[in-house]
Protein backbone atom coordinates (compact mmCIF):
# COMPACT_ATOMS: atom_id res chain seq x y z
CA UNK A 1 0.00 0.00 0.00
CA UNK A 2 3.11 1.99 0.69
CA UNK A 3 3.96 2.55 -3.24
CA UNK A 4 -0.11 3.06 -4.40
CA UNK A 5 0.16 5.80 -2.00
CA UNK A 6 3.46 6.96 -2.93
CA UNK A 7 2.20 6.98 -6.74
CA UNK A 8 -1.29 9.10 -5.73
CA UNK A 9 0.56 11.50 -3.86
CA UNK A 10 3.29 11.81 -7.09
CA UNK A 11 0.71 12.03 -9.63
CA UNK A 12 -1.62 14.29 -7.30
CA UNK A 13 1.25 16.83 -6.63
CA UNK A 14 1.61 17.12 -10.68
CA UNK A 15 -2.48 17.62 -10.97
CA UNK A 16 -3.27 20.06 -8.40
CA UNK A 17 0.41 22.18 -9.49
CA UNK A 18 -0.13 22.56 -13.36
CA UNK A 19 -3.87 23.03 -12.80
CA UNK A 20 -3.06 25.72 -10.34
CA UNK A 21 -0.42 27.09 -12.55
CA UNK A 22 -2.41 27.07 -15.19
CA UNK A 23 -5.07 28.78 -13.63
CA UNK A 24 -3.12 31.73 -12.07
CA UNK A 25 -1.39 31.71 -15.57
CA UNK A 26 -5.02 32.37 -16.89
CA UNK A 27 -6.06 34.85 -14.46
CA UNK A 28 -3.00 36.77 -14.66
CA UNK A 29 -2.80 37.31 -18.37
CA UNK A 30 -6.86 38.06 -18.63
CA UNK A 31 -6.91 40.27 -15.76
CA UNK A 32 -4.17 42.91 -17.28
CA UNK A 33 -6.69 42.92 -19.82
CA UNK A 34 -9.10 45.24 -18.09
CA UNK A 35 -11.51 42.53 -17.67
CA UNK A 36 -14.98 43.87 -17.33
CA UNK A 37 -16.47 41.15 -15.07
CA UNK A 38 -14.14 39.45 -12.64
CA UNK A 39 -16.95 37.15 -11.52
CA UNK A 40 -17.45 35.70 -14.62
CA UNK A 41 -13.57 35.09 -15.39
CA UNK A 42 -13.52 34.03 -11.17
CA UNK A 43 -16.30 31.53 -12.40
CA UNK A 44 -14.82 30.00 -15.49
CA UNK A 45 -11.17 29.55 -13.78
CA UNK A 46 -12.99 27.87 -10.82
CA UNK A 47 -15.35 25.98 -13.37
CA UNK A 48 -11.93 24.89 -16.00
CA UNK A 49 -9.28 24.50 -13.17
CA UNK A 50 -11.28 24.02 -9.53
CA UNK A 51 -12.28 20.85 -10.88
CA UNK A 52 -8.49 19.08 -11.54
CA UNK A 53 -7.18 20.97 -8.39
CA UNK A 54 -9.91 19.41 -6.18
CA UNK A 55 -9.19 15.78 -7.50
CA UNK A 56 -5.31 16.62 -7.34
CA UNK A 57 -6.54 17.75 -3.62
CA UNK A 58 -7.80 14.07 -2.76
CA UNK A 59 -5.18 12.12 -4.61
CA UNK A 60 -2.56 13.70 -2.07
CA UNK A 61 -4.42 12.90 0.67
CA UNK A 62 -5.66 9.89 -0.36
CA UNK A 63 -1.96 9.14 -1.07
CA UNK A 64 -0.38 10.67 2.51
CA UNK A 65 -3.15 8.18 4.10
CA UNK A 66 -2.47 5.26 3.02
CA UNK A 67 1.47 5.89 3.53
CA UNK A 68 0.81 6.63 7.29
CA UNK A 69 -2.00 3.39 7.21
CA UNK A 70 0.85 1.48 5.65
CA UNK A 71 3.42 2.48 8.60
CA UNK A 72 1.08 1.91 11.32
CA UNK A 73 0.75 -2.15 10.88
Amino acid sequence: MKTLGGILLGIGILIAGLSGLCSLVLFATEATKSYSNLEDLLAMIMGFGGIPFALGLGMIFLGRHLIKSAGQS
